[in-house]
């Protein structure tokens, strides 16, 4: 009951938010206008009404004669329902195990689903597909739909099982995805994944979270009551979310400091993230090479696992799957990607002031020398090549050759404040982001009540 309260709350939290990004000059004049005559509208109302004790007090009886039971045992029996249901697919499904999920007892429509090429290949085999099923009382199949994106156009795919007569009929449709936005808030108990986690928002704006404000919160010394809230925008098929995308504005409260952020693009430049006084968030570089993982080894004196002796860790391993994707930190030119010893494959990248970035034992190389590079570009994959005992990524930072600790270079500022010229509409938007800001702490506050 709870649960589902909040959630109603943190819906109508961004719908308001969404109508101060959109309304925000005629909603705060309407708000000013009602602070002004508030005084004289409540007077006025005070002195129309009647003295609720004088009201004259009325009983009114009716007698109501229930139908018979033979007459509503009829009504039900010739009453007919729409069962719905959503999952996702699985690598591993069968038509069996897919309709069973849903909830579908249906050996036709099964057999439709294997032999039939478009839903065949649309179902089965098929790893997080969104699936939704329309079920008679029976738990006979009416319709299946299946969306996913299959590029990055845009659009989506749909295929749609339907029950015509006796029989079934497959099609498939192309459909533009709806853009949105979705206000969330979280309070952290652990750590900020797992409080992102508990509050359904999608690792990658997550990630987000984290680099946006690397530069103004250690998340490694998070406390328990730390809490954020963020706006995101969303790529919507049917009604369901399939995509997230940018963070458009954020709020962290760590150790009793506030930080905000919002996304901001002047005319003609790169957009990017400023605090509400105009002043860039952006940095030089980004705190991680890798989205969502953990510190495996640190830049410390350690015992080296393959050579057994006590020597210096020259950068920070992060622990990851093979195939994960590397991202360059920032912007820069590629001095070198190929093989080199104990490194494995590896790709150097040059930076501004003699600063270097090193990513090795990758799995894959995806950037060539000379290349020139932007912050957050994929330079490879996550692999174990070269002196390593499983898949990790090895990451180093230098200074006119010298080895430096990678945790630091997240400090180094790299944008410049808003412009005169951009002044007026930064100041708008600054106004609907406090606002939906506040409207998503009010979630997480009524949240931790």
């Amino acid at each position: 009951m709870i649960k589902g309260i909040l959630a109603a709350e943190e819906a109508l939290a961004s719908r308001v938010a969404h109508t101060f990004r959109t309304y925000p000059r005629q909603i705060t004049a309407a708000i000013a206008a009602l602070l002004l005559s508030a005084g004289g509208g409540a007077f006025a109302v005070a002195s129309l009404g009647p003295d609720a004790s004088e009201l004259p007090v009325q009983q009114v009886f009716e007698a109501v004669k229930p139908l018979a039971f033979a007459d509503q045992v009829e009504a039900l029996d010739t009453h007919g329902f729409t069962l719905f249901r959503t999952e996702i697919t699985r690598s591993s499904d069968t038509a069996e195990a897919l309709l069973r999920r849903l909830g579908i007892a249906d050996d036709a429509a099964a057999a439709f689903v294997r032999g039939n090429a478009e839903a065949r290949m649309a179902l089965l085999g098929r790893a997080g597909r969104t699936v939704t099923a329309e079920a008679a009382q029976d738990n006979s199949l009416q319709k299946l739909s299946a969306r996913w994106m299959p590029d990055g156009d845009g659009g989506f795919k749909r295929v749609v099982v339907e029950k015509v007569g006796s029989s079934f009929r497959a099609r498939t449709e192309t459909d533009a995805l709806t853009p949105g936005t979705r206000l969330a808030s979280g309070i952290v108990r652990s750590s900020l994944f797992a409080a992102t986690d508990d509050a359904r928002i999608p690792d990658t704006v997550a990630s987000q979270l984290a680099d946006i404000f690397s530069g103004d919160v250690d998340f490694r010394a998070l406390r328990k009551g730390d809490r954020f809230a963020v706006v995101y925008e969303t790529f919507d098929a049917d009604g369901q979310t399939l995509r997230s995308g940018r963070v458009l504005s954020a709020e962290f409260e760590s150790n009793g400091k506030l930080h905000q952020a919002l996304w901001f693009q002047e005319p003609g430049q790169k957009g990017a993230y400023y605090r509400p006084t105009g002043d860039s968030l952006r940095r030089a570089y980004l705190s991680s090479p890798v989205e969502f993982t953990r510190v495996s080894s640190g830049f410390a004196m350690r015992m080296h696992p393959i050579l057994n002796s006590w020597r210096q860790h020259n950068g920070v391993d992060y622990a990851a799957p093979t195939g994960t994707a590397v991202r360059a930190v920032g912007d820069g030119t590629v001095e070198f990607a190929g093989t080199q010893n104990g490194y494995g494959n590896i790709v150097i990248v040059n930076h501004r002031n003699n600063q270097q970035t090193a990513y090795a034992h990758l799995s894959r190389i995806d950037v060539k020398a000379g290349q020139t590079l932007t912050q957050g570009q994929t330079v490879g994959a996550v692999g174990s090549t070269g002196w390593a005992t499983g898949p990790h990524l090895h990451f180093e930072f230098r200074i006119n050759g010298e080895y430096h600790d990678p945790s630091t270079i997240a400090q180094q500022e790299g944008g410049a404040p808003i412009s005169a010229g951009a002044r007026p509409a930064f100041e708008r938007l600054a106004l609907a982001t406090r606002t939906e800001l506040a409207a998503a702490f009010s979630v997480v506050q009524a949240s931790a009540d």
